[in-house]
């Protein structure tokens, strides 16, 4: 019995010691870099997470902020045409309490620019960032349970091992080459690769009519075209706006945002006149009182690309009825340098209206 009692105490023992061990492991190589930078950090394509430590750990004067149509714009870029030191902070899927959470936060660090990419879905009615589990507030604050649950967590000690293993001169280049294969998260040796397509990606492969064209079929056939207004609710919509993006540009006057409408593909819209016309409704009117809204502050830019016809309708531009190929990453930034699609005060709308017209009279190539 004794000798049971005895086992039972080492074995606690060596369990708390393996666990300590493990949490100062995170702690020393801390691979979100959430207590200090590192040169020969990684990075993780999981953004949620990642752009707790980027906040941290970088340098900047710009947040750049979007869902997926945002997200394969390289850092670089952007501060070339732009002539800033942004940090892109985009996150696939993500809805405006998360994304104004965040530009919050990277506020806070010393962000005097923001530049939001602003989708109408994102105002879907969803959880409170408080609430929500997919997302740490903790974490990007650094309360005792964010600190916690990082230094404790088991994913976070074994890429951590990883890095360790990695930082040895002999095995750091094919172990970093081999990375992005492994499972591992933290895989990415440039910041700027951070969900960014490689310099030699074929775009034609991906985008082309053919299949914006199917997307739309896909998105329009009577089984499925109840999900085009999933989600939607006006009232529901306005409030979130409000609250997360209207509110945060009014909290900070000394912030200048330039806020833009992505060129969605003309069929986003279609489908909406040909299968959900109460949605189309939900969206340009939240649209309208997104612009007459935001044109009332002076530290906002929206610019609106919605209705820029020799994009939204060749469809090649296109791998479904929404996201749009590198080469119009390329000309939305040259487009908010320009400000020569800049919503004018006095007419807040016009460009909505120019865009109703257009998918109206637009007809669906066969």
């Amino acid at each position: 019995m004794r000798g049971a009692f005895t086992y039972l105490r080492r074995l606690l023992l060596a369990s708390i010691a393996c666990v300590l061990g493990a949490a100062a492991l995170v702690y020393v190589v801390d691979p979100l870099q959430l207590f200090r930078s590192s040169p020969r950090a990684f990075y993780s394509d999981d953004t949620r997470v990642q752009n707790a430590g980027l906040i941290r750990s970088q340098s900047f004067d710009t947040a750049f902020m979007g869902t997926s149509l945002a997200i394969h714009f390289r850092q670089s870029h952007i501060d070339r045409v732009l002539g800033v030191h942004s940090l892109k902070l985009a996150m696939t899927g993500s809805n405006s309490r998360q994304q104004s959470f965040v530009l919050e936060q990277a506020i806070d660090r010393g962000a005097r620019r923001v530049i939001w990419e602003m989708d109408d879905f994102i105002f879907v009615d969803a959880a409170d960032i408080e609430a929500d589990p997919y997302f740490s507030v903790d974490l990007y604050r650094r309360t005792v349970k964010g600190i916690a649950s990082y230094l404790f967590s088991a994913a976070m000690a074994k890429e951590s091992a990883f890095t360790l293993v990695r930082s040895i001169p002999p095995l750091r280049e094919p172990l970093s080459r081999a990375a992005p294969y492994l499972p591992v998260k933290f895989a990415l040796a440039d910041v700027d690769d951070i969900y960014a397509l490689p310099q030699d990606y074929d775009a034609a492969r991906d985008y082309n009519a053919q299949k914006t064209l199917a997307s739309f079929a896909y998105i329009t056939a009577p089984s499925r075209s109840r999900f085009l207004g999933e989600g939607y609710g006006y009232e529901a919509m306005v409030r979130h706006f409000e609250q997360d993006a209207f509110g945060l540009a009014a909290r900070h006057p000394d912030v200048t945002f330039d806020i833009y409408f992505p060129p969605y593909s003309i069929l986003q819209f279609v489908a909406m006149r040909d299968a959900s016309p109460e949605t189309l409704k939900i969206v340009t009117d939240l649209t309208a009182h997104i612009a007459q809204r935001l044109t009332q502050l002076p530290n906002v830019r929206l610019h609106d690309f919605r209705a820029i016809k020799a994009v939204t309708h060749d469809l090649s531009n296109y791998g479904d009825v929404i996201h749009h190929s590198p080469v119009v990453d390329a000309k939305v930034l040259q487009w908010l340098a320009s400000g020569e699609y800049r919503v004018d005060a006095r007419h807040p709308t016009a460009s909505l209206d120019e865009l109703k017209a257009q998918v109206e009279a637009y007809r669906v190539p066969q």
